[in-house]
């Protein structure tokens, strides 16, 4: 038996049989392998640029060629990050950081899929490294988001502002340069087996843009206003990205001087005020919380691999990482999500799915340390063995896959059942091989508004979800719920290959 960190290891018979009801061990037979390839495959739908000749998804065309120009600074490249044609690199580099890190945690169960995942984070680190070209600057974001959400147009058409947004010495924005950072040192990692050259540039990169966060620290919320309000408002402040982005360079360089960052500075960490989004309150710690603004969580879990390594298991990034856990556990006397009756983790706010594939992905990379410490979780008098952990992740990823009230997958082209009006621009509209005309802002209307299925099949995209009843209502109109992100599907990919064994 493994060693707990609590001595209230007794699990009583009602407790046990709770654990046991909560939620069974999935038997549904899902293949992983497709799910994973598909999970992929879906950034390639979300491109922008020149589409290279290995470009799967051919409905898709090159678009913003001329991002950058009207300032003499190439911006071509990287990802859309859900169903418009914006550029938010915010959360982009959270998407580029969790794909990297799925690489690092999983590249052997991917199999002849990892050269697609290395795609994919290069098709972001070659934008990101162009995104923080020009020394004192760091691009923020590409598209004048107004207009561009005025509009439902193909990207290949889009005639909307392509505005470029920088922070600055002057103006900063920590939580966009260090969530950058992060990504680039992860990515780093990603590339060390396999183009060492691109590696070392991506890292050295990393370190430059850290600093820069570091020396000039303010929010971008606070100096590009309404261009980053409401779509991606930094609501938990810009020291967890610091943080994480310190996490992830000393995981890639070894150097002290970057864990001493961390733990020097991770008791900011506990002053995180929990906001309301949207009128709604989140409820929980900020050792609950990961995601695209978030990273509290995903820190903790990140750094107790070292501490694990020296035995210490009393150590906070130890003790917060199995809070987070009991926040969790559906048996827990700590949770603080809530689970639909159909087994669906739930957390307030939109895009609901995201929370269900970050979390998954945390609980299967902890459980993977604790298992190489021999540790168990104790929440109260319920014990957590990392095989449970496994277990909850396993239901969540079943659920999304078909395992459901509506026995519908909730990932488009996997399964015989899945959203076919997602709302999406691109995959609404008909490609340029069905439609050569040039399709204007406002003549996408028809096409939006219609009842029938999109013709572009977005394969691979996880849409928002269902809501806490269990119910989708396959509609593009419902954005909530019906709208694909990539920082959905980037954990996804990581938890895909953890159990595509």
């Amino acid at each position: 038996m493994g060693k707990t960190r609590s001595s209230r290891v007794f699990v009583g018979v009602g407790t046990a049989m709770a654990l046991m009801a909560a939620m069974a061990v999935s038997v549904s037979g899902h293949d992983y392998g497709d799910a994973l390839r598909k999970s992929i495959l879906f950034f390639e739908g979300q491109r922008s640029g020149k589409l290279p000749p290995s470009q799967r998804m051919t409905w898709r065309k090159d678009s913003g060629l001329r991002d950058g120009a009207q300032i003499g600074v190439d911006l071509v490249g990287g990802y859309y990050d859900a169903g418009d044609n914006v550029k938010f690199n915010f959360p982009m580099a959270f998407s580029t950081t969790m794909l990297a890190w799925s690489v690092v945690e999983f590249r052997g169960p991917m199999g002849p899929d990892l050269p697609h995942a290395l795609d994919a984070i290069r098709w972001a680190t070659d934008y990101f490294l162009k995104a923080t070209s020009v020394p004192g600057i760091v691009f923020a974001q590409v598209g004048e988001p107004y207009g561009d959400h005025n509009c439902w147009e193909r990207p290949e058409d889009m005639d909307t502002p392509r505005t470029p947004y920088a922070v600055s010495a002057q103006f900063p924005g920590s939580e966009v340069s260090a969530e950058i950072a992060a990504a680039l040192a992860a990515a780093s990692l990603a590339f060390k087996h396999d183009d060492r050259p691109y590696s070392r540039q991506l890292l050295n990169r990393a370190k430059t843009v850290f600093e820069f966060a570091d020396k000039y620290k303010g929010s971008y919320n606070d100096h590009l206003g309404p261009s980053v309000c409401p779509f991606y408002c930094d609501f938990s402040g810009y020291v967890d990205e610091l943080l994480w982005a310190a996490s992830w360079l000393y995981k890639a360089t070894k150097a002290p001087k970057y864990w001493n960052y961390v733990v020097d500075n991770r008791h900011y960490l506990n002053y995180y005020n929990l906001k309301t989004f949207y009128s709604v309150p989140f409820v929980g710690g900020s050792f609950a919380e990961f995601g695209w603004d978030t990273k509290h969580a995903g820190i903790n879990v990140l750094s107790s691999k070292v501490v694990l390594k020296n035995n210490n298991y009393t150590d906070n990034f130890v003790v917060n990482s199995d809070k987070f856990v009991c926040s969790v556990l559906p048996e827990s006397p700590t949770k603080y999500v809530s689970y639909s009756p159909g087994g669906l983790l739930v957390k307030p706010g939109g895009s609901n799915l995201q929370h269900a594939t970050a979390l998954s992905f945390l609980l299967v990379v902890y459980a993977r340390y604790l298992n190489s410490t021999n540790q168990v979780i104790q929440c109260g008098d319920v014990k957590a063995t990392p095989d449970r952990l496994i277990q909850l992740a396993r239901g969540q990823v079943d659920y999304i896959l078909g395992s459901n009230p509506k026995n519908m997958s909730y990932m488009v082209g996997y399964g015989g059942k899945f959203p076919q009006k997602i709302h999406h621009r691109g995959s609404s509209l008909p490609s340029l091989d069905q439609h050569p005309q040039r399709i204007g802002c406002k003549d996408g209307a028809p096409y939006f508004a219609s009842s029938g299925p999109n013709p572009n099949q977005l394969t691979g995209a996880v849409v928002g979800g269902p809501n806490i009843q269990d119910w989708y209502d396959d509609s593009r109109v419902d954005i909530a719920h019906s709208e694909p992100t990539t920082y959905i599907n980037a954990p996804l990919v990581g938890v895909l290959a953890f159990f595509n064994k």
